[in-house]
């Protein structure tokens, strides 16, 4: 595995749950981040702070990456700070809410899929020009375990949208191999530790799925950040196109 040591970085959702995870990881490897947010400005500032601890450059900057416009001028920015693109983690996403196939509306069903799916359209397409001249460069997408499976009751338009995310991955893998862009996926599955699951998920249902994974634990952030930084460091690597289930068993494909 390459070092990644003076790369740079953009990581959406970074200011909370697996982004700011990914984002220690990444510093902690050597990278310079730019640390995208939404709400969770009070995350992306401590992890600013942890950077200059570390003695790396990172910075934070609010978007709303289902507004196009608003996605290309978090890019730019980024790129303007960093002095170029190595890494973009696309991690930005959200259940929304639980609702069943009777409850779904339109406004819903577009809400849920403009937050994890043109989220990570507006931000690739702007950063591919950047990512193209860094020469060698990894793209690396959060999609997730209901994306394989569809998830637990109420999750239909959410596990739909991750399911397009691993197919997103795959197509995006083969238009960009010619820029020398390698672009996979990691599909974490029960992942304790993450206001995801604190708003999402009932106690009860907390212990029983963690009851039916064969590693008799649920995951950690700290598991999902392992794999990103894995993924985006093999900058000469031959893995692209691919995606690493993070789910103690539940689901091996």
């Amino acid at each position: 595995m390459n070092t990644l040591k003076n790369k740079r970085a953009l990581v959406t959702g970074g200011g909370q749950g697996l982004g700011e995870a990914i984002v220690r990881q990444l510093l902690e490897a050597g990278a310079d981040v730019a640390i995208h947010y939404h709400t969770s400005v009070a995350g992306a500032q401590a992890l600013k702070e942890y950077a200059t601890k570390l003695g790396r450059r990172a910075e934070k900057f609010q978007a709303d990456l289902t507004n196009e416009s608003s996605a290309s001028q978090l890019v730019g920015a980024a790129v303007t700070f960093l002095g170029g693109l190595d890494v973009l983690v696309n991690n930005a996403g959200d259940l929304v809410d639980r609702k069943q196939l009777g409850e779904i509306d339109a406004e819903f069903w577009e809400r849920t899929m403009a937050v994890n799916v043109a989220s990570m359209l507006w931000v690739t397409r702007a950063a591919v020009p950047a990512l193209a001249h860094a020469g060698a460069s990894s793209i690396v997408n959060l999609s997730s375990l209901a994306g394989r499976k569809g998830g637990h009751p109420g999750s239909l338009a959410y596990s739909t949208a991750k399911g397009a995310v691993l197919t997103w991955t795959r197509a995006l893998a083969t238009e960009l191999a010619s820029f020398g862009i390698r672009v996979n996926a990691v599909a974490p599955g029960f992942i304790l530790g993450t206001r995801f699951h604190a708003t999402h998920t009932t106690d009860e249902s907390a212990q029983k799925t963690t009851m039916g994974i064969p590693l008799g634990r649920a995951g950690t952030p700290e598991d999902v950040a392992r794999a990103v930084v894995f993924l985006a460091s093999e900058f000469d690597g031959f893995i692209t196109g691919a995606t690493l289930d993070i789910n103690g068993g539940v689901y091996a494909a």
